[in-house]
């Protein structure tokens, strides 16, 4: 039986992105948990790179990420300094403030991307050392580095792709080509719902030492299964895509978390969600189609 998740005495939080996919769950997440949260985002005029009034709280989350819209992966555009500058030092003097300030405890949501450059096929451990090849996951992995060299507990949170309903429904467009007979292109890719990220962020709030760097991923998702759950819902009549071929995929190994007592929804969550999914329509504008 798996250990009891740990749960923290409320906290005074300060939270980056609140306003975004990521940090929206989190916000959520730590309000119903009894946790009092100041957000720190666009919609409450704070940016990265500005001072932020961090004194009086017990711990950071940092969820804010500037990126071109609907990129991560490639998101500095035509721009790549003004990338790094909003990104790793705009976070790290962020990091700076937080314990400088006397905070406890940051947490950081970094990304798979620091792990880009292994080979096809590694299986990415949690403390496996960062092996970016692109700029974003660079970006990632420097700040990781400075967070680490922190004297306070910090954690940097490697997520993989993440789903839900709203404005993190980054499926919209394939429901809706797979609906209208489009050709789909075969792709299979991990997985996570905003809400079980979430979740892992109160565990490790909650934790007394916790790890430098842990991974948070949970599904492995071909879009042929996907697409086949869509299509027993709506009972569309159109081709399943090939399956992809998952033997180069890289899969985040979640020891640390799941020693917490942090179990996922999996394919139960995925297919409870689904419907909300097709739901949305363009009611909400859709997230970006890469991973985190």
């Amino acid at each position: 039986m798996p250990p009891r998740p740990l749960r923290p005495r409320p906290l005074r939080i300060a939270l980056t992105g609140a306003g975004g996919i990521v940090g929206g769950f989190v916000l959520r997440a730590a309000r119903a948990a009894g946790h009092q949260v100041t957000a720190l985002g666009r919609d409450d005029g704070w940016r990265l790179g500005l001072p932020a009034e961090l004194r009086g709280h017990d711990a950071l989350i940092h969820c804010a990420f500037a990126h071109a819209p609907g990129r991560y992966r490639g998101g500095e555009g035509d721009d790549p300094q003004g990338f790094r500058s909003a990104n790793l030092d705009g976070s790290i003097r962020l990091f700076d403030e937080a314990a400088a300030a006397g905070l406890s405890r940051i947490l950081f949501m970094s990304s798979r991307a620091v792990h880009d450059g292994w080979p096809a096929g590694t299986a990415l451990l949690d403390d496996l050392p960062p092996r970016p090849a692109n700029l974003y996951g660079e970006v990632k992995a420097l700040a990781e580095a400075h967070l680490a060299a922190l004297p306070l507990a910090t954690t940097a949170i490697r997520a993989t792709g993440i789903y839900g309903p709203g404005r993190a429904n980054k499926w919209q467009g394939l429901f809706a080509d797979y609906l209208a007979g489009r050709p789909v292109t075969p792709r299979v890719a991990t997985e996570i719902h905003g809400a079980d990220l979430a979740e892992a962020v109160l565990l490790l709030l909650a934790h007394p030492a916790p790890p430098a760097t842990v991974n948070a991923s949970d599904l492995i998702l071909d879009r042929r299964d996907l697409l086949r759950m869509v299509a027993a819902l709506t009972d569309c009549p159109h081709p399943l895509p090939e399956r992809a071929d998952a033997s180069a995929l890289c899969v985040p190994r979640c020891k640390e978390l799941h020693s917490m007592g942090w179990q996922p929804g999996g394919f139960p969550g995925l297919r409870r969600t689904l419907p909300d999914l097709l739901d949305s329509g363009g009611a909400s504008p859709p997230a970006p189609p890469e991973d985190i």
